[in-house]
C-alpha cells in the first residue's frame, strides 16, 4: 500500500475524533467561541435590517435587494485589496481593526433606529460601510485559521468554523424575530454591537507566537498578479473558484428570498421569517457537523455532486405549496449548501501556496460574495416581475446546470491528461482523482504540495 493510501486510511480511522481533537487547541477554541458569539449578533442584525428596510419601503423586494447589494458591493471593489493586506500585515492586528469598525457600524445603526432618525439613505450608507470592513476582514479571518492549527487539522477546523457560523445562523434570525416582535429593530442592532466584544476578547487573549508557515520571498510586496497566475495554473483552485462564482451569484440569495417568501407568499411576519431562517441554518449545521467528522479529503467530484443536489433542492423549494413543506425542505437544502461552501473552501485553502493564501482567499470570497451585488437586485426584480417562487426555481436551475457543466470539463480534462500521465505526468493530478487528496504529492519528487 502506498504512503498516501496509508495516510488516507489513518485519516479515515480518526474521522470521528477529528473535530474533538481540533477543539483541544486552546487558541483555536478561543477564536471559535468569539466568532460564534459575534456571528449570532451579526445574523440578528441581518434579519432585522431586512425587516427594517421592508418597513421603511412598504414591503419592496427591490429595496431589500439594493441594500443587500450595497452591503456586498465592497467585496467586489476591495476584496482583492483585503487579500493583499492579509498577506502583508499580521492577521490578528488586521482583524482587531476590522472587527472594531463593524462594531461601530452596528452601534450607529442601532442608535439611529432607536431614536427614530433612521432613513433608507442612512441604512444604505451603513450597509456600504459594513461591507467595506467585511471585504478586508474575510480573507484575513479565514486565513488566520491556518495559523492556529496544524495542516492535518485544517479540514476539521474549517468545518468547525462553518458549524459555528451555522449555529449562529440558527440562533440569530430566531432571536431577531422574537426581539423585533417585542422591542423593535433598534435593540437588535445594539445587541450586535455588544456581541463584537466577544470576538475582540478572543483575538486579544490568543497567545502570541502561533506557528506560521514560511512565506516565499516577496519582491516589492505582495501582488495580485501572483495569485491570479497561481489560480489559473492550478486546476485544484480554478475549478472550485469558477463553480462557486456561479452558485454564489445565482443560488445563494436566501438572505433576500426568505424574507420575500415570508411576506409575499405566506403573508406572515418576523416570527415566521425567523423560523424559516432557522430551518435553513439547521440543515447547514447538519452539513457542517458531518463534514467536521468526515476524514475523507475534499474533492472536486464531491463539490460537483453537492452543487447539483443543492440546485435540485432549491428549484423544488419554489414549487412547495405550503409553509410547512417549504420549511421542511429548507433543512436538506441548507445541508447541501454548506457542503458546497465547506468543500470549496477546504479545496481552496489546502491547494493555495502559504504565501499566497490571503490573496487566493480574497479571490474566492470575491466570487462567492462579490456576485451578490448582481444576484440580489436580480432576485428583487424577478420577484417583482414574475413572483418570488421564480427566484428559487431560477437559482436552482442555474446551480445544477453549472455543476453539470463543470463535471463535463473535469471529464474532458481527464481524457486529455491520460496520454500525458501515461508518458510521465508533470504537476499535480486533477482533484477528484485517487491521487489528489489533502496530502497530494507531485509525481516527480513526492514532496508535499499542500500545506496548512
Amino acid at each position: 500500500m502506498s504512503t498516501d493510501h496509508q495516510a488516507g486510511a489513518r485519516r479515515g480511522g480518526k474521522a470521528s475524533s477529528a473535530a474533538l481533537d481540533t477543539l483541544t487547541i486552546r487558541p483555536f477554541r478561543r477564536y471559535l467561541l468569539g466568532q460564534l458569539t459575534s456571528n449570532i449578533g451579526t445574523w440578528m442584525q441581518r434579519a432585522a435590517q431586512d425587516l427594517l428596510v421592508l418597513h421603511l419601503t412598504g414591503n419592496s423586494g427591490s429595496a431589500v435587494g439594493v441594500v443587500t447589494a450595497l452591503q456586498f458591493l465592497p467585496q467586489t471593489l476591495f476584496g482583492l485589496t483585503g487579500g493583499v493586506l492579509a498577506d502583508r500585515l499580521p492577521k490578528r492586528r488586521l482583524l482587531l481593526i476590522t472587527q472594531t469598525a463593524m462594531a461601530v457600524q452596528s452601534l450607529l445603526l442601532g442608535l439611529l433606529t432607536v431614536t427614530g432618525a433612521v432613513t433608507l439613505w442612512s441604512v444604505h450608507a451603513l450597509a456600504l460601510t459594513l461591507g467595506t470592513a467585511t471585504a478586508v476582514d474575510s480573507p484575513a479571518r479565514n486565513a488566520f485559521i491556518c495559523e492556529l492549527v496544524s495542516r492535518e487539522r485544517v479540514p476539521a477546523a474549517i468545518s468547525l468554523n462553518s458549524a459555528q457560523f451555522n449555529v449562529a445562523r440558527i440562533l440569530g434570525p430566531a432571536a431577531a424575530g422574537l426581539t423585533v416582535a417585542v422591542m423593535g429593530t433598534g435593540p437588535v442592532f445594539l445587541i450586535n454591537a455588544v456581541s463584537y466584544l466577544a470576538v475582540l476578547y478572543g483575538l486579544i487573549s490568543i497567545p502570541p507566537g502561533a506557528p506560521r508557515e514560511p512565506s516565499a520571498p516577496q519582491r516589492r510586496g505582495p501582488r495580485l498578479t501572483e495569485a491570479f497566475r497561481h489560480i489559473t495554473a492550478t486546476p485544484e483552485l480554478l475549478l472550485p473558484i469558477t463553480l462557486i462564482a456561479v452558485v454564489g451569484t445565482f443560488g445563494f440569495n436566501f438572505q433576500v428570498t426568505l424574507s420575500l417568501i415570508t411576506l409575499k407568499v405566506f403573508h406572515s411576519g418576523a416570527a415566521a421569517f425567523g423560523c424559516l431562517s432557522a430551518a435553513y441554518a439547521a440543515g447547514s449545521l447538519i452539513g457542517a457537523a458531518l463534514a467536521a467528522h468526515d476524514g475523507r479529503p475534499p474533492t472536486a467530484r464531491r463539490l460537483v455532486t453537492a452543487t447539483a443536489v443543492f440546485g435540485v433542492l432549491e428549484a423544488a423549494l419554489g414549487l412547495m405549496p405550503g409553509y410547512g413543506t417549504f420549511m421542511a425542505l429548507l433543512i436538506p437544502t441548507g445541508c447541501a449548501a454548506v457542503t458546497v461552501t465547506t468543500t470549496a473552501n477546504a479545496l481552496t485553502q489546502l491547494r493555495a501556496e502559504p504565501h499566497l493564501r490571503g490573496r487566493v482567499l480574497s479571490v474566492y470570497f470575491l466570487v462567492l460574495l462579490g456576485g451578490t451585488p448582481i444576484g440580489a437586485p436580480l432576485v428583487g426584480l424577478v420577484s417583482d416581475a414574475f413572483g418570488t417562487r421564480s427566484c428559487l426555481i431560477l437559482g436552482g436551475i442555474v446551480s445544477t446546470a453549472s455543476a453539470l457543466a463543470l463535471s463535463s470539463v473535469i471529464a474532458r480534462r481527464r481524457r486529455l491528461d491520460r496520454p500525458r500521465q501515461a508518458a510521465g505526468p508533470v504537476g499535480a493530478p486533477l482533484p477528484g482523482t485517487p491521487q489528489a487528496g489533502i496530502s497530494g504529492r507531485t509525481p516527480s519528487t513526492g514532496e508535499e504540495r499542500f500545506t496548512r
